[in-house]
């Protein structure tokens, strides 16, 4: 058993409190938080320990920390839990840089110990399925694909955004995790990156919570189009963005030589997912693999502590989590370097609204 200890009590947490009960190789004993109340009132709720941060760090009854901190504290609060000696599992993304990363890396390796990284969905059902579809020729060789986070902004639903609108946050960081991971599960690592970004809005007014109608300034982009070009040839169309109302957009598809493949949400763990072979053909897949029925938010701690056990490769793996974290960093640092244009051209003119047939002015 695998005995963790939780740094950061927030939104997050609860949802991993709760999936541990699916997985007995792992027990949470305490948690801990810079907000000494918000640990607290996790630790009534789930019957565990609240310690505070340096407390929790240096406990020797805890073998890994499970850092749900906000992304701008990711890369420190995980290098410190490895100075303690502690395995680490972190929540997206692994840190706000590669360089800082790579420091993280560096340190885990000469200290003998893991680190894991969210998301960790792609384990799930859905996702698994997907891959088995396209490892077993579904749709023959994959040539292309697109991926779309269209979203109108976290500010709708969460007390406190600030952060997502701050360095470290916006679409690319905070959900591309889930998107890039599955794409790399499916189709393996990304190889080029070109890409165009902007910001919509200046600011933000929260909509729920004690400061619902208090504006916050948005800080950085918000809105990306970015190509993916993969090592093994596929190229997808990836689209990220906080100012979007609504769509109707799959969330990803994968294109290939015999037909296409509808992946579910990768913020979730089941499906549907759906086998486009014909124009007018369209199957929905049984899903083929367990853990697709409900939220297993820490499937990937657990898949770890087996791989520890076994003394083989985790798959929510930092090296995994430091591929997908460059791709981000290309993508928001390429945002806006694309090729400028010499030539230029009028918009065309609208035609008039209800012509007669055979008149066009």
């Amino acid at each position: 058993m695998l005995r963790v200890g939780i740094v950061g009590s927030g939104f997050i947490s609860g949802a991993y409190l709760r999936a541990v009960e699916d997985f007995p190789n792992l027990r949470i004993i305490a948690c801990s938080d810079v907000n000494s109340a918000a640990a607290e009132e996790k630790a009534r709720e789930f019957r565990i320990q609240a310690q505070s941060v340096e407390e929790l760090l240096g406990n020797p009854e805890i073998d890994l920390i499970l850092n749900l901190t906000v992304p701008q504290s990711h890369g420190s609060v995980s290098l410190r839990a490895i100075e303690k000696g502690k395995h680490v599992y972190s929540e997206k993304p692994l840190a706000l840089s590669i360089k800082e990363a790579a420091q993280l890396l560096s340190a885990a390796a000469a200290a003998g110990k893991r680190v894991g990284v969210a998301p960790d969905t792609f384990l799930g059902g859905g996702q698994q399925t997907a891959r088995k579809l396209i490892d077993t020729g579904a749709i023959g060789r994959p040539i292309g694909g697109t991926a779309f986070i269209l979203l109108p902004g976290h500010e709708i639903w969460h007390p406190n955004p600030d952060f997502f609108y701050q360095p470290g946050g916006g679409p690319v960081l905070d959900m591309g995790p889930y998107y890039l991971t599955a794409l790399v599960n499916l189709l393996g690592p990304i190889k080029r990156v070109t890409s165009i970004g902007n910001r919509t809005f200046d600011e933000r007014e929260i909509q729920s919570g004690p400061r619902k109608g208090e504006r916050i300034p948005v800080q950085i982009s918000t809105h990306f189009n970015a190509l993916l070009e993969f090592q093994e040839g596929p190229v997808v169309s990836f689209h990220a963005s906080f100012d979007v109302k609504e769509h109707t957009h799959w969330p990803i598809e994968i294109y290939g030589t015999e037909g296409t493949l509808q992946v579910p949400d990768p913020n979730t763990f089941g499906g549907p997912v759906r086998l486009l072979k014909h124009r007018k053909s369209v199957t929905e897949v049984p899903l083929t693999h367990g853990f697709g029925d409900r939220n297993y938010r820490i499937i990937g701690v657990a898949e770890m502590e087996k791989a520890i056990e076994k003394g083989r490769p985790h798959r929510a793996s930092a090296e995994l989590g430091y591929h997908v974290l460059e791709v981000m960093e290309a993508i928001i640092q390429d945002g806006g370097k694309g090729t400028m244009l010499s030539s230029s051209c009028e918009r065309p003119a609208a035609l008039p609204s209800q012509l007669r047939l055979g008149t066009l002015d």
